[in-house]
């Protein structure tokens, strides 16, 4: 995709064949059959019929961020809609699915919606967090309450006359972290901070915790438009590129907690009514060695990608607010490892050892569906390492359609067998 920043840079006879690069990969998306709809598949569905070359207009945005998949911003997941469609395909009502690669929890919210028992596992514990609160069965009552009630509390009590005074009582909210210190204004750092002190009086504490992670991750010293990996704190007003003008960086939290909680209220009571009594179990630990707490009939993940993403990195205001164990050592493919041959060979050897454990758990002809972006051409050596068959491969066009990230590029998915 050519963007306007990139156009100045390219000879303008090169341009012209970008361009027409680009109108043929237009014309070839016109003759395509229709982008499949999750609803039409059925377990006669041939995965050689699958279109899964969506553009904006046939999956947007509202769609692929429906109610609590956007609980909380998480780089490198799957959209619903893809698992959907092979949940659909190759299990039923009853059955279990596993994702030992399961992060923000996107296969198990799916599943519990189709009533498909589901486990989970990762080694974040971040993720583990977020994939409970998900999928948890709440008293939406009971916790828009708690919500709305800790966020008022939050409020008065971070008033400048009340902060040091409350009840006849001095209230002293310091931290040990240098990350808070250096990421986070005074007021901002204040608020976040007074929020978390009031938690454990609720009965929904790790919903909580996700807004207060979530308010966290907008209210840092960072641009408007590096959200996802800031460098370093910024100081100092700046050119926006993403509201084209001068922006200040952030100085208080109150705002995105007070927008964070209304739209968590929203999206869980959304998710309420979809919500099935399918039993939804989410492990943390290391997937090579995880035992599931109840006979599987599959697998759906998408696992990381080689040196492409630092989980825990992504997410290290909500480990430094939370108090959270950083297992970041154990990450697979880190991005911090790089992508040598040898970071390659090690990633490869401890993938195989993830689907080696978790075949363990399967049948003679039980599916393995995985979704990777697999340009080292890794996962055929290792499912035949697995005691898996490729029945499958789809080649999936994936167009990044927002922010500074904006882009494209193709995945693999790989439709495995049980041998």
């Amino acid at each position: 995709m050519i963007t306007s920043t990139q156009r100045p840079k390219t000879p303008v006879a090169k341009q012209l064949k970008l361009f027409t690069n680009e109108e043929k990969r237009v014309e070839q998306y016109r003759s395509e059959p229709a982008p499949t709809r999750p609803e039409s598949v059925t377990p006669a569905t041939n995965p050689a019929s699958l279109n899964l070359n969506w553009r904006e207009r046939d999956l947007p945005e509202r769609e692929r961020t429906k109610h609590v998949h956007r609980l909380h911003p998480y780089l490198g997941k799957f959209i619903p809609q893809l698992v959907e469609i092979f949940l659909r395909m190759y299990f039923k009502s009853g059955d279990t699915v596993l994702d030992p690669f399961s992060g923000s929890g996107t296969t198990l919210v799916e599943a519990n919606g189709l009533g498909i028992h589901s486990v989970g596992c990762d080694i974040s514990q971040f993720n583990c967090l977020l994939a409970s609160v998900k999928t948890q069965k709440y008293d939406t009552q009971l916790a828009e309450n708690e919500v709305l009630e800790i966020l008022e509390r939050t409020r008065e009590a971070s008033q400048p006359s009340l902060f040091h005074k409350r009840n006849g009582k001095s209230r002293q909210l310091h931290t040990s972290s240098s990350y808070l210190r250096q990421w986070f204004a005074p007021a901002a750092r204040r608020e976040l901070l007074t929020y978390l002190s009031f938690i454990n009086d609720y009965q929904y504490q790790d919903l909580l915790k996700v807004i207060l992670s979530r308010a966290a991750r907008s209210a840092r010293l960072t641009t408007h438009f590096d959200l996802d990996f800031p460098k370093k704190p910024q100081t100092e007003p700046y050119q926006c590129y993403k509201h084209s003008r001068v922006c200040e960086p952030v100085q208080e939290a109150m705002r995105f907690l007070r927008r964070y909680s209304l739209d968590t209220i929203r999206r869980v009571k959304e998710f309420a009514a979809l919500r099935t009594d399918a039993e939804v179990h989410v492990l943390c630990g290391d997937a090579w060695q995880i035992v599931p707490p109840r006979p599987i009939n599959g697998i759906i993940t998408s696992p990381p990608y080689v040196g492409l993403i630092d989980y825990h990195e992504q997410h290290r205001y909500a480990y430094e607010l939370l108090g959270l164990p950083d297992n970041r050592e154990l990450e697979i493919g880190a991005a911090a490892r790089g992508s040598s041959n040898a970071a390659k060979q090690k990633y490869q050897q401890a993938i195989t050892d993830v689907f080696r454990n978790a075949s363990r758990f399967l049948r003679t002809g039980d599916p393995a569906i995985i979704v990777v972006h697999d340009k080292h051409s890794l996962y055929p050596e290792i499912s035949d390492s697995c005691g898996f068959s490729v029945e499958h491969v789809i080649e999936r066009h994936v167009n990044r359609r927002t922010g500074r990230r904006s882009g494209e590029f193709f995945e693999q998915i790989y439709i495995w067998r049980r041998r």
